[in-house]
Protein backbone atom coordinates (compact mmCIF):
# COMPACT_ATOMS: atom_id res chain seq x y z
CA UNK A 1 0.00 0.00 0.00
CA UNK A 2 1.70 3.53 -1.47
CA UNK A 3 1.58 6.23 0.58
CA UNK A 4 0.24 9.56 -0.89
CA UNK A 5 2.54 13.08 -0.51
CA UNK A 6 -0.88 14.93 0.88
CA UNK A 7 -1.20 11.74 3.13
CA UNK A 8 2.39 12.91 4.49
CA UNK A 9 1.48 16.22 4.86
CA UNK A 10 -1.56 15.53 6.81
CA UNK A 11 -0.04 13.74 9.40
CA UNK A 12 2.45 16.13 9.85
CA UNK A 13 0.15 19.01 10.03
CA UNK A 14 -2.10 17.12 12.62
CA UNK A 15 0.65 15.79 14.82
CA UNK A 16 1.41 16.36 18.52
CA UNK A 17 4.78 18.34 18.91
CA UNK A 18 6.47 16.08 21.90
CA UNK A 19 9.46 17.58 22.13
CA UNK A 20 10.67 20.77 20.12
CA UNK A 21 14.32 20.61 17.70
CA UNK A 22 15.54 22.72 20.83
CA UNK A 23 14.72 20.34 23.44
CA UNK A 24 16.23 17.29 21.31
CA UNK A 25 19.57 19.09 20.89
CA UNK A 26 19.88 19.84 24.39
CA UNK A 27 19.04 16.17 24.94
CA UNK A 28 21.19 15.54 22.15
CA UNK A 29 24.40 17.93 24.26
CA UNK A 30 23.51 16.08 27.21
CA UNK A 31 23.89 12.56 25.78
CA UNK A 32 27.23 13.68 24.78
CA UNK A 33 28.73 14.96 27.57
CA UNK A 34 27.68 11.66 29.54
CA UNK A 35 29.26 9.73 26.52
CA UNK A 36 32.44 11.69 26.51
CA UNK A 37 32.88 10.98 30.41
CA UNK A 38 32.74 7.33 29.89
CA UNK A 39 34.50 7.07 26.51
CA UNK A 40 36.65 9.91 25.67
CA UNK A 41 39.96 7.74 26.87
CA UNK A 42 38.55 4.08 25.73
CA UNK A 43 39.09 4.39 21.98
CA UNK A 44 35.66 3.49 20.69
CA UNK A 45 34.20 2.63 17.59
CA UNK A 46 31.07 4.29 17.26
CA UNK A 47 28.12 2.60 14.80
CA UNK A 48 25.36 4.32 13.35
CA UNK A 49 22.35 2.43 12.97
CA UNK A 50 21.01 3.23 9.70
CA UNK A 51 18.86 4.21 8.57
CA UNK A 52 17.14 5.64 12.04
CA UNK A 53 20.61 6.85 13.59
CA UNK A 54 21.77 9.02 10.57
CA UNK A 55 20.21 12.17 12.47
CA UNK A 56 20.81 11.51 15.73
CA UNK A 57 24.71 10.16 14.90
CA UNK A 58 24.94 13.17 12.32
CA UNK A 59 24.18 15.40 15.14
CA UNK A 60 25.68 13.77 18.39
CA UNK A 61 29.51 12.63 16.82
CA UNK A 62 30.68 16.52 16.33
CA UNK A 63 29.95 16.91 19.90
CA UNK A 64 32.29 13.97 20.79
CA UNK A 65 35.52 16.18 21.47
CA UNK A 66 37.60 13.25 21.26
CA UNK A 67 39.09 10.06 19.24
CA UNK A 68 37.18 7.82 17.57
CA UNK A 69 36.41 5.37 14.95
CA UNK A 70 33.00 6.17 13.61
CA UNK A 71 31.42 3.68 11.51
CA UNK A 72 27.60 2.88 10.58
CA UNK A 73 25.72 -1.00 9.87
CA UNK A 74 22.38 -1.53 8.66
CA UNK A 75 20.91 -4.72 10.12
CA UNK A 76 17.49 -5.75 10.22
CA UNK A 77 15.88 -8.73 11.94
CA UNK A 78 13.41 -11.06 10.81
CA UNK A 79 9.72 -10.61 12.12
CA UNK A 80 9.09 -14.34 12.85
CA UNK A 81 9.33 -14.65 17.17
CA UNK A 82 11.65 -17.79 16.74
CA UNK A 83 13.82 -15.66 14.63
CA UNK A 84 14.05 -12.52 16.76
CA UNK A 85 17.04 -11.99 17.53
CA UNK A 86 18.87 -13.53 13.84
CA UNK A 87 19.73 -10.51 11.69
CA UNK A 88 19.33 -9.72 8.21
CA UNK A 89 22.33 -7.73 7.57
CA UNK A 90 22.50 -5.39 4.70
CA UNK A 91 25.75 -3.27 5.43
CA UNK A 92 28.14 -5.60 7.72
CA UNK A 93 30.77 -3.92 10.05
CA UNK A 94 34.01 -4.27 8.48
CA UNK A 95 35.88 -3.21 11.66
CA UNK A 96 37.92 -5.55 13.68
CA UNK A 97 35.73 -5.50 17.17
CA UNK A 98 37.91 -7.63 19.44
CA UNK A 99 38.94 -5.89 22.62
CA UNK A 100 37.66 -2.52 21.74
CA UNK A 101 34.67 -0.49 22.97
CA UNK A 102 31.74 -0.19 20.82
CA UNK A 103 29.00 2.14 20.71
CA UNK A 104 25.60 1.30 19.12
CA UNK A 105 23.72 4.53 18.16
CA UNK A 106 20.22 4.42 17.50
CA UNK A 107 17.20 6.68 17.35
CA UNK A 108 14.74 4.42 19.41
CA UNK A 109 14.61 1.96 21.68
CA UNK A 110 10.98 0.20 21.07
CA UNK A 111 10.72 -3.06 21.86
CA UNK A 112 14.56 -3.64 21.25
CA UNK A 113 14.34 -7.08 19.09
CA UNK A 114 17.03 -5.34 16.71
CA UNK A 115 19.46 -3.13 19.13
CA UNK A 116 20.06 -5.98 21.12
CA UNK A 117 21.01 -8.41 17.84
CA UNK A 118 23.25 -6.11 17.48
CA UNK A 119 24.39 -5.92 20.82
CA UNK A 120 25.03 -9.29 21.18
CA UNK A 121 26.71 -9.78 17.47
CA UNK A 122 29.07 -6.95 18.78
CA UNK A 123 29.88 -9.16 22.22
CA UNK A 124 29.91 -12.48 20.18
CA UNK A 125 32.72 -10.31 18.10
CA UNK A 126 34.76 -10.17 21.70
CA UNK A 127 34.59 -6.31 21.81
CA UNK A 128 35.21 -5.23 25.18
CA UNK A 129 32.45 -3.79 26.09
CA UNK A 130 28.88 -3.34 24.44
CA UNK A 131 26.99 0.30 25.40
CA UNK A 132 23.75 1.68 23.39
CA UNK A 133 22.62 5.06 22.85
CA UNK A 134 19.21 6.24 22.11
CA UNK A 135 17.26 9.23 21.59
CA UNK A 136 14.66 8.13 22.50
CA UNK A 137 13.22 5.60 24.91
CA UNK A 138 9.53 4.14 24.35
CA UNK A 139 7.92 3.81 28.08
CA UNK A 140 5.55 0.59 28.15
CA UNK A 141 6.33 -2.90 29.23
CA UNK A 142 6.57 -4.83 25.78
CA UNK A 143 10.70 -4.84 25.92
CA UNK A 144 12.16 -7.63 24.27
CA UNK A 145 14.66 -8.08 26.67
CA UNK A 146 14.32 -6.55 30.15
CA UNK A 147 18.36 -6.49 30.52
CA UNK A 148 18.50 -4.11 27.36
CA UNK A 149 18.81 -0.98 28.81
CA UNK A 150 20.97 1.64 27.23
CA UNK A 151 23.34 3.26 28.63
CA UNK A 152 22.87 6.55 27.34
CA UNK A 153 19.22 8.12 26.21
CA UNK A 154 18.06 11.63 25.56
CA UNK A 155 14.51 11.40 25.69
CA UNK A 156 11.71 9.01 27.44
CA UNK A 157 7.97 9.21 25.40
CA UNK A 158 5.35 7.74 25.98
CA UNK A 159 4.28 4.72 24.31
CA UNK A 160 2.92 6.30 20.60
CA UNK A 161 3.91 6.17 17.42
CA UNK A 162 6.50 8.70 16.81
CA UNK A 163 8.56 10.35 13.58
CA UNK A 164 11.25 13.27 13.21
CA UNK A 165 14.79 12.99 13.93
CA UNK A 166 15.51 9.53 12.28
CA UNK A 167 12.35 7.96 13.05
CA UNK A 168 10.05 8.08 9.99
CA UNK A 169 6.21 7.95 9.27
CA UNK A 170 5.86 5.44 6.17
CA UNK A 171 9.72 6.19 5.47
CA UNK A 172 9.27 9.77 6.01
CA UNK A 173 9.74 12.69 8.20
CA UNK A 174 12.76 11.54 9.19
CA UNK A 175 14.14 15.34 8.92
CA UNK A 176 10.89 16.46 10.66
CA UNK A 177 12.08 19.65 13.16
CA UNK A 178 11.12 17.94 16.56
CA UNK A 179 9.72 14.77 17.55
CA UNK A 180 6.01 13.93 16.90
CA UNK A 181 3.59 11.55 18.02
CA UNK A 182 1.11 10.84 15.18
CA UNK A 183 -2.60 12.10 16.04
CA UNK A 184 -4.56 9.46 17.89
CA UNK A 185 -1.63 6.87 18.27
Amino acid sequence: MSVTLDEVKQVYAEADCLFTAAQVEEAIDRMAREIAARLADANPIIFCVMNGGLIVSGRLLPKLEFPLEAEYLHATRYGHKLYGTSLDWKVRPTKQLKGRSVLIVDDILDEGETLGAIADWCRDMEAKEVLTAVLVDKEHDRKARPDLVPEFVGLMTPDRYLFGFGMDYKGYWRNAPGIFALKGY
